[in-house]
C-alpha cells in the first residue's frame, strides 16, 4: 500500500472506528461527529480523493482509488467521512445530467453540501426485474414530470437532499423500453419518508413514497427510456467498489481473529496453539487473497472502459461469500464475546450475510455469469441487460 494509502487506513483506524457507536446511533450527535471527522479529512488532505479535480475532488482513477477503497471500507462510515460517499452519484450526474443540474448540484455534492442517494426497488416488484417498475413520471403541459410511487432500501434517504428515482415514462409494467431517471429534490411537495427499514437491526435503510412530485424537465437524467443502460454501467461500478469496501471489512475481521487467537490463552495454551483455530486463520486468509485479485480484475477492466460483466459478476459473489465466511470464522474464535457489543464483529457479519442480496441477489450473478459464458459455446445468451 502506498503512502496515500497508509494515511487513509491510518484515518479510518485512528479516527472514524473509534466514532462508529455515534455514528451508529444517528441523530444530531452523529452528525456532528461526521461533520469533525469531514473537517479532519479535508484539513489532511484526503477529501472526496476520487471525485473530479475540477469540482474539488483529487481527481484519482477508478484503478488508483481501488486500493484506497479497501482501506476506507475497513467501517461503513469510512466514504462519509473522506468524501467519497457520493463517487456513483457525481459520475453519473457528470456524464449524464443537464448542464443546469450540474451546475446546480455537483460542486455541492463533492464539498459534502449535500446529498444524494438512489431509489430503484419497490415493495411489491423483484428486485432482479426493473422492467415491473411501478413508480410512473408523467409529462406534464409545462414540460414537468409529476412521478408518483414507492421505493425501498433506498441507503440514506432520511438525510438526502436529492433522490435518483428510477421510473417509467413510457409503456406498460414488464415493457422492456420506456424506464427512465429523474433526480427528485426531497424538499418538493410530495416527497415523503415512510419508514425506516433496519437490516438485521441495522439502520440507514427507507422507504419512501412520492405522491405526484413536480420535478423539473431538466432535472431527467439521460436521455428519456434510456435508464437502464445508465443504471447498468452505475451498478458494474457499484458492484465492484462494494467489493472493494467488503475486502476492508473482511481484512478488520481478520485482524481482530488473529490478535484474539495470539492473546486469548485458556488452561490448554494460547487459543494460537489449537490446530482448528489455525485452520480458520488458514480458511479465511485463503478467502480474502483468492477473492482480491478477483476484485481487482473486475476493477482493471471498468477503468479501461471494457466490457467487465462476467468479472463483477464472479467478484460480487466472491467477496460476499468471504465476507460472511470471514466474519463468521473471527466469531467462532472469539466465542461469545464475538456475539456481544464490545467488539464489531457483530456489525461485520451482518453486512457479510446482506452482501448476499445487496445489488442483485448471488443467484443473480450465478445465472447471469454462466450464461454469458455458456453463449461463447453455442447456449442460450442472457435474457436481460
Amino acid at each position: 500500500m502506498g503512502e496515500l494509502g497508509e494515511r487513509v487506513g491510518e484515518f479510518v483506524r485512528d479516527r472514524v472506528i473509534p466514532c462508529e457507536p455515534v455514528l451508529d446511533a444517528g441523530g444530531s450527535d452523529a452528525a456532528a461527529a461526521l461533520g469533525e471527522l469531514q473537517s479532519r479529512a479535508k484539513q489532511e488532505g484526503l477529501w472526496a480523493l476520487p471525485l473530479p479535480a475540477h469540482l474539488g475532488g483529487r481527481g484519482l482513477t477508478f484503478g488508483e482509488y481501488a486500493e484506497l477503497a479497501e482501506a476506507e471500507g475497513a467501517s461503513d462510515h469510512g466514504p462519509a467521512a473522506l468524501g467519497s460517499a457520493p463517487l456513483l452519484d457525481v459520475s453519473m450526474l457528470e456524464r449524464h445530467a443537464q448542464s443546469g443540474v450540474r451546475d446546480r448540484y455537483l460542486r455541492r455534492l463533492v464539498a459534502g453540501e449535500a446529498r444524494t442517494c438512489y431509489a430503484m426497488t419497490e415493495p411489491e416488484v423483484p428486485g432482479t426485474d426493473p422492467f415491473m417498475t411501478g413508480t410512473r413520471a408523467v409529462r406534464q403541459a409545462d414540460g414537468r414530470w409529476a412521478v408518483t410511487g414507492r421505493k425501498w432500501f433506498t441507503s440514506g434517504a432520511a438525510g438526502a437532499d436529492l433522490v435518483t428515482v428510477l421510473a417509467r415514462t413510457d409503456g406498460q409494467a414488464s415493457d422492456r423500453e420506456g424506464l427512465s431517471l429523474l433526480l427528485v429534490p426531497t424538499d418538493s411537495p410530495g416527497f415523503r419518508v415512510v419508514r425506516e427499514l433496519p437490516v438485521l437491526g441495522a439502520t440507514g435503510q427507507w422507504e419512501i413514497e412520492l405522491d405526484r412530485v413536480g420535478v423539473p424537465a431538466d432535472h431527467l437524467v439521460g436521455a428519456r427510456g434510456q435508464a437502464l443502460a445508465i443504471a447498468g454501467e452505475r451498478l458494474q461500478r457499484g458492484r465492484t467498489l462494494r467489493c472493494l469496501r467488503w475486502l476492508g471489512q473482511a481484512g478488520r475481521a481478520f485482524d481482530l481473529m488473529c490478535r484474539r487467537a495470539a492473546t486469548r490463552g485458556g488452561s490448554r495454551g494460547p487459543l494460537a496453539g489449537h490446530q482448528l483455530v489455525q485452520q480458520q486463520v488458514f480458511d479465511a486468509l485463503l478467502a480474502l487473497r483468492t477473492t482480491r485479485p478477483l476484485v481487482h480484475e473486475a476493477v482493471a477492466l471498468i477503468d479501461a472502459g471494457k466490457d467487465a460483466h462476467i468479472e463483477v459478476g464472479l467478484a460480487k459473489v466472491a467477496a460476499a461469500r468471504m465476507l460472511q465466511q470471514v466474519t463468521d470464522a473471527a466469531i467462532q474464535v472469539h466465542g461469545a464475546a464475538g456475539l456481544g457489543p464490545d467488539t464489531a464483529l457483530p456489525a461485520l457479519f451482518r453486512t457479510g450475510r446482506a452482501a448476499r442480496i445487496l445489488d442483485g441477489p448471488d443467484e443473480l450473478h450465478i445465472t447471469a455469469v454462466a450464461r454469458r459464458v455458456l453463449r461463447g459455446y453455442g447456449g442460450p445468451g442472457p435474457t436481460r441487460p
